[in-house]
């Protein structure tokens, strides 16, 4: 089924496919609207979930949490400032191992005060053990949606979904909307292993002692790492059913490329644009969409970028005192790269608080790149005006 839809009902109905039986809901713009249809899917019955209302942001997790140790699917949504109000719930829902999905609209953190993109929002929470999926398009954010649930309930760890205020949320594209006995066999009613059960009594969130908690953090480490796996395999069956994956890590046109851009979100969609034009040109560029942050994809990342002459990093974000974040994680990735085959890299940092990335950004990004012999500093910032 093809609808026109905005990318925040995009969630929405991967929310109502995925049947998910409670919805914690505090609204936040950019984000209210997905909340605001999956109330209208509850009020006419078309989706059977608790809908709870609440006072803030920091208790829709903590309703989540509430509900995932009771055995259900739990969905909430947040952006910005009320991502930073969970901070404290995010190590909860993680550290308590449970499959909590909540989509995040990538919203800039004030002062200044503001609502349009950037990634600072979900990336400042990259310690909380959360697994994270960048989406491009509102057909990957539906995808991405219910490809969620069955990752989070397959190692037990929460998955925050990841989109482009505005860009994403507020515009319409043509989905195609999986049928629900399609995503019904593909993601089967959750199956608790450890729940709350008055018939088979367990405690949650009790003291742990010293000889114990490393224990439990290391068991969280295990899973993030089989999540990579895990995450193929999801995409193996959601490809059989649908014929779409998207992958870790995405490369375009990367063939004999001597310059790859390295992307996220809807960055990606305008580069794309870029790379077909250079290559028209006869320049040898390719670009690398990176939608899995965390767990971060090493392997992958090494597998393309190493031999490649220079790469150039677009970074919505920026980790102030150092600089851009995806840029951070690949130099890092890279670290035990051969120095031959160790490309040089170079990290933008741009498009912040919604500023747009246009073509002639992109196309200024590469002559840039092309230009200079090694980058004069870790952060190079694109269009400031003083």
């Amino acid at each position: 089924m093809k609808k026109v839809m905005i990318g925040n009902h995009a969630v929405s109905w991967g929310v109502l496919r995925s049947r998910v039986e409670v919805i914690s809901a505090y609204p936040i713009t950019p984000q209210t609207q997905i909340v605001e249809a999956l109330s209208d899917m509850v009020a006419d019955g078309s989706l059977p979930a608790q809908y709870i209302k609440v006072e803030s942001e920091h208790s829709a997790m903590a309703a989540c949490i509430g509900g995932s140790i009771a055995g259900t699917r739990t969905f909430t949504a947040t952006s910005a400032q009320g991502l930073a109000l969970m901070h404290e719930m995010l190590h909860w829902a993680a550290g308590g191992r449970l499959p909590v999905v909540m989509a995040n609209v990538n919203r800039a953190m004030a002062p200044g005060w503001t609502i349009w993109t950037d990634q600072n929002d979900s990336l400042s929470q990259r310690d909380t053990g959360w697994i994270q999926l960048y989406c491009e398009t509102n057909q990957e954010v539906f995808d991405t949606t219910v490809q969620a649930f069955k990752l989070a309930e397959t190692v037990d760890l929460p998955v925050m979904l990841v989109l482009d205020a505005f860009f994403l949320s507020h515009t319409s594209e043509p989905v195609d909307v999986t049928e629900q006995e399609d995503v019904d066999r593909f993601l089967p009613q959750r199956d608790a292993t450890f729940k709350m059960d008055t018939s088979d009594p367990h405690a949650f969130g009790a003291l742990v002692r010293p000889d114990a908690y490393t224990e439990m953090r290391w068991q969280q480490q295990e899973a993030m790492h089989e999540a990579r796996d895990v995450f193929r395999q999801v995409e193996d069956v959601w490809e059989a059913i649908t014929g779409r994956r998207y992958g870790a890590v995405e490369a375009y046109r990367t063939e004999d490329a001597d310059l790859l851009l390295v992307t996220s979100g809807t960055i990606t969609s305008t580069a794309r644009t870029v790379v077909d034009e250079r290559r028209a040109g006869g320049e040898k560029v390719g670009l690398l969409k990176v939608k899995m942050f965390r767990p971060f994809p090493t392997e992958e990342l090494r597998g393309h970028l190493g031999g490649v002459d220079r790469v150039a990093v677009l970074d919505r974000n920026i980790s102030p005192g150092h600089g851009g974040i995806f840029a951070e994680e690949i130099r890092s990735a890279l670290y035990d790269v051969p120095p031959e085959d160790r490309p040089n890299l170079f990290g933008y940092v741009l498009g912040l608080g919604g500023r747009d990335v246009t073509p002639t950004v992109i196309s200024d990004i590469i002559d840039n790149c092309r230009s200079t012999a090694r980058p004069e500093r870790e952060d190079l910032w694109v269009g400031v005006e003083l």
